[in-house]
């Protein structure tokens, strides 16, 4: 891996990490204009610890060195989350402010995940015991 690529993924994952980890505690915290807005979203207030909590465990697995396929399924959990932030915005008439928070994190949740270091992808996957 090369050191432009190696600065890539360190930048992108630690912006990213911090995005989804705020946010993540604000959420499991049920902060009010967390709560107001995911009623505006006609989103349940429960789906704010759901959410929070995956972000969170999300952010631990992606961090930890290791677990390949852990951090496939956070960077595909965080995928999910963030599309569908910015499609809910979209949907309820919100305006670029309210979704550029998910788009931020949704690129930096794509750089992360391309760039990062093959000790940290899934090299090979066997369905079947040999």
């Amino acid at each position: 891996m090369s050191k432009r690529n190696k600065i890539i993924y360190w930048i992108a994952t630690i912006w990213l990490s911090l995005g989804m980890l705020s946010t993540g505690i604000v959420q499991v915290l049920q902060l009010q204009e967390e709560a107001d807005m995911m009623a505006q979203l006609s989103y349940p207030a429960y789906f704010l610890l759901l959410i929070g909590g995956w972000k969170i465990l999300g952010v631990i697995a992606v961090l930890i060195p290791g677990v390949p396929v852990l951090k496939e399924w956070a960077y595909a959990g965080f995928l999910f989350v963030m599309t569908g932030a910015v499609f809910s915005h979209i949907m309820s008439g919100g305006g670029a402010v309210e979704f550029f928070g998910p788009v931020l994190l949704l690129v930096l949740t794509l750089l992360s995940w391309y760039f990062r270091p093959a000790g940290r992808k899934i090299t090979s996957v066997s369905l079947l015991n040999n």
